[in-house]
């Protein structure tokens, strides 16, 4: 973005310029930070897999970062289609066309996100890792570190468990500093990151109890089925429609208790995970029961951790967040009541589980590995309604 561009989007919204010797200084509203900015010269993103909606979520996001530009998208199936004849949601924004992964050049991109199925990108990303490109993957390939345990929940051979131990797991709340410096990132799991988000202060203060029951109660929409045509996901099946599903196990259960069990002792093991499938498109609802010590102030904990996040907002005591106000956002909202007459304490978060949940939280991700403001390209407001 030239000097004159950015001054010209930033302007009335700031407080005033300065200019040191390698680019200049917005000052925002005084709550914000300062954002340094970079020089003029963007750089280059290429995306695998972009047909699904985490891929098209993730496009739209990018379309206003500044600092970066996307100029290659892949789609085996959709080589050669224009995106945005595909998306029109897209059209004169992008002017691409899908290519095979093997001639859109992606060994010249600066970072390559992986939006495709499991199983894809432990196979493709190392050699991009090798020419120099970051990757910041968004399936479960390099998300848990036992490859046994993974090889048993996704029922196939790890290709690259090498590159297992060297990714940093994307929770950018928990490992701002590791991604900051990583060259491959796995980003987490819907349900992980609203589920974890929640539990993080708590875990890290040692606040639980051990050995008791540890319930979430999670609920999605159904883009989080992903864009593939299935019966459950039709129109009359799931509008007008609540149910439970992966009551036996979910692959997304083993990536909570890695988290959970980094943090403290004698909590994963009793963690209960039901994921349940929700009529509507976007969005993501977890209740977590949680017994804690005596003495322990959750909604302390939470607003003293999260205070500079623009990520995760605590919400006033005895506050109930709604999906619709994190619709479109890279935020998890969270609120905390406690269980009357009981000493049983209740974690409520909301997210949108293409965004915060997945193609935001990769651009986050992004925004720390390249020393960027970590709001950058995510700002503004949730739609509503």
């Amino acid at each position: 973005m030239a000097k004159a561009d950015a001054r010209k989007q930033f302007k009335g919204r700031t407080n005033g310029f300065s200019s040191p010797a390698n680019g200049f200084t917005l000052r925002l509203s005084p709550k914000c930070k300062e954002i340094a900015m970079p020089n003029s010269k963007k750089i280059k993103i290429g995306i695998v897999g972009a047909t699904g909606y985490t891929g098209v979520e993730l496009l739209r996001l990018l379309s206003a970062h500044p600092y970066a530009e996307v100029c290659a998208v892949t789609s085996r199936s959709e080589a050669g289609v224009k995106l945005a004849d595909y998306f029109p949601s897209l059209r004169g924004i992008y002017d691409l066309v899908f290519e095979k992964p093997e001639d859109a050049k992606l060994e010249q991109c600066d970072l390559v996100f992986f939006a495709t199925p499991n199983g894809i990108a432990m196979k493709e990303a190392p050699a991009l890792l090798e020419r120099g490109v970051r990757v910041v993957d968004l399936s479960a390939d390099f998300r848990l570190k036992d490859i046994a345990v993974w090889e048993k929940w996704y029922g196939m051979k790890h290709e690259s468990p090498d590159w297992v131990s060297r990714a940093v797991y994307g929770l950018t709340e928990l490992n701002r500093e590791a991604v900051a410096a990583a060259r491959l990132v796995a980003n987490p799991g819907c349900y992980p990151t609203c589920v974890s988000l929640a539990l993080l202060p708590l875990l890290q203060a040692g606040a639980l109890r051990e050995g008791l029951p540890l319930i979430a109660d999670c609920k999605s929409g159904v883009s989080g089925a992903g864009r593939k045509a299935a019966v459950g996901t039709l129109l009359c099946e799931a509008g007008d429609n609540f149910k439970a599903y992966g009551v036996s196990g979910h692959r997304h259960l083993p990536e909570i208790r890695q988290t959970i069990s980094g943090l403290q002792h004698g909590v994963a093991e009793g963690l209960v995970f039901v994921p349940h499938l929700t009529p509507m498109i976007r969005g993501m609802h977890a209740t977590i029961y949680v017994h804690l010590k005596d003495g322990v102030s959750p909604q302390e904990l939470l607003e003293t951790a999260y205070r500079d996040s623009f990520a995760v907002d605590v919400m006033p005591a005895g506050s109930t967040p709604e999906t619709r106000s994190v619709r479109g956002v890279n935020v998890c909202r969270i609120g905390v009541q406690r269980a009357p007459d009981s000493d049983l304490w209740i974690l409520l978060s909301v997210q949108d589980n293409l965004v915060k949940g997945a193609a935001g939280q990769a651009v986050q991700n992004m925004n720390v590995m390249f020393g960027w403001d970590e709001n950058a390209g995510l700002g503004g407001a949730a739609l509503l309604p």
